[in-house]
């Protein structure tokens, strides 16, 4: 009945401050703190740190993985330890302090079915100089657009239609229309897309007959 009555409940005990570790570990570093002797203290914080980087013995020996093991430690004594670390002590402010957001691109383009790279090549193209490098690009991109546009429409396109949408995007700096010149066809777009299917359904249909008959453990 003594027994019964000195059990420990994981709801009765203290938060872990970095749970990975485990309970052991924050008694550990708990006892480390305790201790009066400096010099014991020292050496009971190293044997702490021998022991966190026997978890990972393929990073123990890393200077900045050592580091990093030195800094949990002190977030698990809640800064409370005194000891001699090799590496200079991160304070808590520092590692409390919020982040500053990420920029992430906000990009919210009228067309979408393009996708963002589209516009970026088409940036890109602007900046090149009048040529037959910069209508090359100008016409890969014209033809690109053609392809993602019957992708998700999986219907036939007009050249005018990519032309004007090039023409937009490119705030008026690219004007296929008034070269005379056609894009590939819709229906090699269409007939590359069918094939690739038809591959791709063959493939798992040949992967399902060569199943068969293998026994299943």
């Amino acid at each position: 009945m003594i027994l019964v009555e000195n059990l420990e409940y994981n709801t009765e005990r203290p938060q872990l401050i970095i749970p990975e570790y485990g309970r052991h570990f924050q008694k550990m570093v708990d006892h480390a703190v305790s201790i009066e002797d400096p010099v014991e203290r020292n050496k009971v914080a190293k044997s702490i740190i021998s022991v966190m980087g026997n978890l990972q013995p393929h990073l123990r020996d890393v200077p900045d993985f050592q580091h990093k093991l030195w800094d949990q430690l002190f977030i698990m004594s809640d800064f409370k330890l005194d000891v001699d670390s090799p590496f200079p002590i991160t304070s808590k402010e520092v590692l409390r302090k919020r982040p500053e957001p990420l920029g992430y691109p906000q990009n919210y383009p009228k067309y979408r079915f393009y996708g963002n790279n589209i516009k970026r090549m088409i940036d890109v193209a602007v900046k090149w100089e009048k040529g037959d490098m910069r209508d090359g690009l100008e016409y890969a991109i014209a033809n690109h657009m053609k392809k993602c546009y019957l992708n998700w429409n999986k219907d036939t396109v007009d050249d005018k239609a990519i032309f004007a949408h090039l023409l937009e995007l490119s705030d008026g700096e690219i004007d296929l229309s008034k070269s005379g010149e056609s894009l590939t066809d819709s229906g090699q777009f269409l007939k590359n897309r069918v094939a690739k299917t038809q591959r791709s359904s063959s493939g798992k249909k040949s992967q399902r007959s060569n199943n068969r008959g293998k026994k299943r453990y």
